[in-house]
């Protein structure tokens, strides 16, 4: 079962290439699991916006400042919280879905053993600094994340492979289509 695990700064492009790269893997017959690290913590978002009396209407909304505090207290409570929540739902795909690609669009830095001892492969992912923080802003986050924050410090690892976010989107769905290529080799 292959596994990937996307890292890059917010905005390079993770999870449009994620998108990309299910697309290419659906089209050739094959499953793809998404898995996010960070689930727990949109979870928690979620209630924390439905107390506040704001219920949040899009799910994929991010709001990138309380998600670094719910995080950083999270991993002070337990500094496997998250990874162990990952393993779970990673062990449990395997288990439903065998053969099917897992794929991890938000692996961070303090995450980076867990997960690669769980097999997945890494795959960096960036973009000019220009491009990244236009994608970056139209997201329309609720509040944007500190790149400062310590989950996003530069991971201590080798990548398997780099992915340029330069270009069009057909030339980021052309990376994908390599990517795709090279895990069922």
């Amino acid at each position: 079962m292959p596994k990937i695990a996307l890292y890059g700064l917010p905005g390079a492009g993770k999870s449009t290439l994620a998108r990309l790269l299910t697309e290419e893997v659906v089209a050739a017959g094959s499953e793809v699991v998404q898995l996010k690290l960070a689930q727990p913590l949109y979870e928690a978002q979620s209630v924390i916006y439905e107390l506040a009396g704001r219920p949040l209407t899009d799910r994929n909304q991010q709001d990138g400042r309380l998600l670094n505090l719910l995080g950083t207290e999270l991993r002070r409570i337990n500094q496997d919280a998250l990874t162990d929540a990952f393993t779970a739902r990673a062990r449990q795909a395997e288990r439903k879905n065998p053969g099917a690609l897992l794929v991890c669009d938000d692996l961070r830095a303090p995450d980076v053993s867990a997960v690669a001892g769980l097999g997945f492969v890494l795959v960096e992912i960036s973009a000019p600094e220009e491009a990244r923080r236009t994608r970056k802003a139209s997201r329309r986050d609720l509040s944007a994340g500190d790149e400062r924050h310590p989950t996003e410090a530069p991971l201590d690892a080798s990548p398997w492979r780099r992915v340029e976010n330069a270009g069009s989107l057909d030339d980021l769905r052309a990376q994908a289509a390599v990517l795709a290529g090279e895990l069922w080799r």
